[in-house]
Order: structure tokens, then sequence, then C-alpha cells
């Protein structure tokens, strides 16, 4: 089973402190954090942040991921890197949350979405 949970429009940035920002629908922001006994996290941020640079902007999508053959049991996040290419990232625990501030983020060549080329 696949369950699209939702869609929109992402920004990411860095900041002059080269940390990496993801913003999901203009509304919700993630640092973006690699923490070397953990690896990557994302943080629940409520601050703004300025931009130093523009590191990509597009689409994204999550889905719910359930006994599927060749894709693992998790929630994806899907962002459109560019040129109809998408980025797989598996969220062991979802999205963060006001509850669970800080979730991890891992890359994967699972894609869901079919990329163009």
């Amino acid at each position: 089973m696949i369950k699209l949970i939702e869609k929109g429009i992402y920004a990411l940035i860095e900041t002059k402190g080269q940390t990496k920002i993801l913003t999901l629908d203009g509304n919700r922001t993630f640092a973006w954090v690699s923490l070397a006994e953990i690896g990557e996290i994302l943080v629940a941020s409520h601050k703004s942040h300025k931009v130093d640079y523009m590191l990509a902007t597009g689409r994204y999508r999550t889905y719910e991921v359930k006994d599927e053959p060749k894709l693992t049991d998790l929630v994806h996040l899907e962002l459109l890197v560019g040129d109809g290419i998408w980025q797989g990232y598996l969220l062991p625990t979802g999205l963060p949350t006001e509850e669970k501030k800080r979730n991890r983020i891992i890359p994967t060549n699972e894609t869901i979405t079919r990329s163009t080329h």
C-alpha cells in the first residue's frame, strides 16, 4: 500500500552559518542538521532564517508505505530536484512535530514518484 500523505512546494536554503533549512509550503520549517553519531536529522524550527544561499526549490511529496515490494515500510519524503528527477528520503518517525521536534532523515535511492528521465 502506498498512500499519499501530502504534497506541496518546498524550499531548501543555507544560512550564513551553513545550516540547511527546509521549508514546506512556506509555513513549516526544519533545520537539516548532520550529527556524527546519528546521521542527518530534521529539527522543527519556528524562527525566521535569513537566506544566504538558495539551494533548491520545487515540489515535494510524502507517502506512507506498507507491504510494497522493493520499498521500505516507512514514511517517504520526495523532493523534486530538477529536470524531472526526484530524490527520496526515509523518515523513520515522520516529519518533526510540536511533540517530537527532532526526527531522522535518511537519503535513499527508493522513489515512488516516477522521474521523467
